[in-house]
C-alpha cells in the first residue's frame, strides 16, 4: 500500500506536497520521495524512511516549480532495501515524465518481456512502477508527432495503458512542460480522489491524493473520486480535462481501505471511512452475541488505533463497559505492513503496552480490525494474560483473511496467513483465545456499502475471487515462490 498525491497551483509546491506526505504517513513508512516541474526542467528527490526524517532543508529547496508529486511507501512489488526501488520514477522520453502509483500490476511478466522484445525499452529495477511508467510513456510516444501534445493523446494514450496492463493502479505522473496526468484502474481498485481551490491570481489549482483528509485539510473543495477507467489532465496553467478511457468500467473498491488502511478520517468512494467502521461492529456485535458468552464479559477494549470505532459499538451494543486497556506508541510503524515475520513480533510489544490495571481478573472481549498473519494477535493475547486478564475472548471486525491479496497490500503468500486452511476453533488454538468470533463476509459488504452508491467490494482476501478475473493458481504460486526466494 502505498499514499500519492498530485498537485497544480500557482505557487511553490514543494511545502504543499510535504505536507500531503506528512497525513499520508500511514499508508506508508518504507520510503518517501517528491518530484516537481519547474517549466520544462523536473526536480527529483526520494529517500528511505519516514517523511519527516528523509527531507532536509537543501532538499525542499531543490524542488522548484508550481507543479509537483509525491509518494510514501511500503513495498509489495520491488525490493524494499535501496532508495532506486523508491517512487517516482523517471523517464525522458517523450517529454520527460516522472510518475507515482499505488497498487499492484498482475502481469509484471508479460510487461516486462514486451516493452524489451518489443517497445525496446529497459527496466532497471523491479518495481511494477517503472513498468507501468515504461507503459505509459511508450503509449504516449505512439500517438503523438513533433512537440504536439494534448489531452485527447493523453487519453488515448491512458486507455493503452488499461488494455495492456492489468491489475490495480492509481498514478499521478507530471509531464515536463505540459501538466500533470492522473488516471485509476477499470475496477477503481486503489482510491484517487479529486479537489479543487481558487488561487489569488483568478486561475483554478487542483490536487489528486490517496485521501480526502489531504485535500480538506489543505483547503482544497472535494469535486468528486476520480472514476475506475477515468483519466484526468490538468496543465500548468491551472485548466482541468477528463474522459473515461476504460471500455467496460466497474467500481469495485478495496474492502480492506475501509477496514483498516484508510484514516478514519477520509471519504473514499462516497463512504466514510469512520462510519464504515462503526457500521462493522453493529454487525459484529449481533454475531459476537449469537457465538459467544457475553454474559461472562466484563470490559470491551479495542486495539488502537483502527479498530477503535467497532470496539465502541460491539460495547454499546451489548451493553458491556467500553474501556482502554492497550497503550499505543506512535513512533513504532504498522506491524502487518512491517517486512519480516521476526521484525513484526519484535514490533507488536514496543507498539502496545497493556495497563495491568484495566486486566486483572477481568473476562475481556478485544476487538481488533482484521487478523492477518496472526503475530500482532497472539502477543496481543499473551500480552492480556500476562496482564491479569482471567479470560480472553479475541474478536475481528473483518472475516478471515484467507487468500494472498494481490492488488497492492503485502500478504504475497498463504502459508503466512493464519486463516488459509484453517477452521475458526483451529485458529483460536494457534492464538491462544479462549474464544475468538470473526465478522461475517455478508455483514462486512453490506456494512461498508451500506447507504452509498457502491454496489461491490474486491473482498479477494477474504473469499479467492479476485475482481480483474485475470489471477490465475498460477500466478498466485510464481508471487509465492518470487517472495520467498
Amino acid at each position: 500500500m502505498c499514499g500519492i498525491v498530485g498537485i497544480v497551483s500557482q505557487e511553490p509546491v514543494n511545502q504543499h506536497i510535504y505536507d500531503a506526505l506528512l497525513l499520508l504517513q500511514h499508508r506508508g513508512q518504507d520510503s518517501t520521495g517528491m518530484a516537481t516541474a519547474d517549466g520544462s526542467q523536473l526536480h527529483l528527490f526520494k529517500a528511505k524512511g519516514q517523511v519527516r526524517e528523509a527531507y532536509r532543508t537543501r532538499d525542499m529547496r531543490s524542488l522548484l516549480g508550481t507543479m509537483g508529486i509525491g509518494h510514501v511507501r511500503y513495498a509489495t512489488a520491488g525490493a524494499a532495501k535501496n532508495e532506486e526501488e523508491a517512487q517516482p520514477f523517471y523517464v525522458n522520453a517523450p517529454y520527460g515524465i516522472i510518475l507515482v502509483h499505488n497498487g499492484n500490476l498482475t502481469n509484471t511478466r508479460e510487461l516486462s518481456r514486451d516493452l524489451f522484445a518489443i517497445d525496446r525499452r529497459h527496466i532497471n529495477t523491479s518495481s511494477d512502477t517503472e513498468l507501468l511508467l515504461n507503459v505509459l510513456a511508450t503509449e504516449i510516444q505512439s500517438r503523438i508527432s513533433g512537440d504536439a501534445l494534448d489531452a485527447g493523446d493523453l487519453f488515448d494514450a491512458v486507455s493503452g495503458v488499461h488494455a495492456r496492463v492489468e491489475g490495480s493502479y492509481a498514478a499521478i505522473a507530471v509531464i515536463a512542460g505540459h501538466g500533470v496526468l492522473a488516471f485509476r484502474d477499470p475496477f477503481g481498485i486503489r482510491p484517487l480522489i479529486l479537489g479543487s481551490r481558487p488561487a489569488e491570481n483568478g486561475k483554478t489549482e487542483w490536487i489528486v491524493a490517496s485521501e480526502s483528509l489531504v485535500l480538506e485539510s489543505a483547503g482544497y473543495n472535494i469535486v468528486r473520486d476520480v472514476e475506475p477507467g477515468e483519466a484526468i489532465f490538468v496543465t500548468a496553467e491551472g485548466e482541468m480535462f477528463a474522459k473515461q478511457c476504460a471500455a467496460n468500467p466497474i467500481l469495485m473498491p478495496c474492502s480492506f481501505e475501509y477496514v483498516y488502511l484508510a484514516r478514519p478520517d477520509s471519504i473514499m468512494n462516497g463512504i466514510s471511512v469512520y462510519e464504515a467502521r462503526l457500521r462493522l461492529g453493529n454487525r459484529l456485535a449481533d454475531t459476537i452475541a449469537e457465538y459467544a458468552p457475553t454474559g461472562n464479559i466484563d470490559v470491551v477494549m479495542p486495539i488502537p488505533d483502527s479498530s477503535r470505532p467497532a470496539a465502541m459499538q460491539v460495547a454499546r451494543k451489548l451493553g458491556i463497559e467500553y474501556r482502554e486497556g492497550f497503550y499505543k506508541n506512535r513512533y513504532v510503524g504498522r506491524t502487518f505492513i512491517m517486512p519480516g515475520q521476526a521484525q513484526r513480533k519484535r514490533s507488536v510489544r514496543q507498539k502496545l503496552n497493556a495497563m495491568s490495571s484495566e486486566f486483572k481478573g477481568k473476562n475481556v472481549l478485544i476487538v481488533d480490525d482484521s487478523i492477518v498473519r496472526g503475530t500482532t494477535s497472539k502477543e496481543i493475547i499473551d500480552m492480556a494474560r500476562a496482564a491479569g486478564a482471567n479470560e480472553v475472548t479475541f474478536t475481528s471486525a473483518a472475516p478471515p483473511v484467507r487468500f494472498p491479496h494481490v492488488y497492492g497490500i503485502n500478504m504475497p503468500s498463504r502459508a503466512e496467513l493464519i486463516g488459509h486452511g484453517r477452521k475458526i476453533p483451529e485458529i483460536a488454538s494457534v492464538l491462544g483465545a479462549d474464544h475468538l468470533i470473526y465478522q461475517e463476509v455478508e455483514d462486512m459488504h453490506a456494512a461498508i456499502i451500506e447507504g452509498s452508491p457502491v454496489t461491490g467490494l474486491d473482498m479477494s482476501c477474504f473469499t479467492g475471487e479476485y475482481v480483474t478475473g485475470t489471477v490465475t493458481n498460477e500466478y498466485l504460486a510464481w508471487v509465492e515462490a518470487t517472495q520467498s526466494s
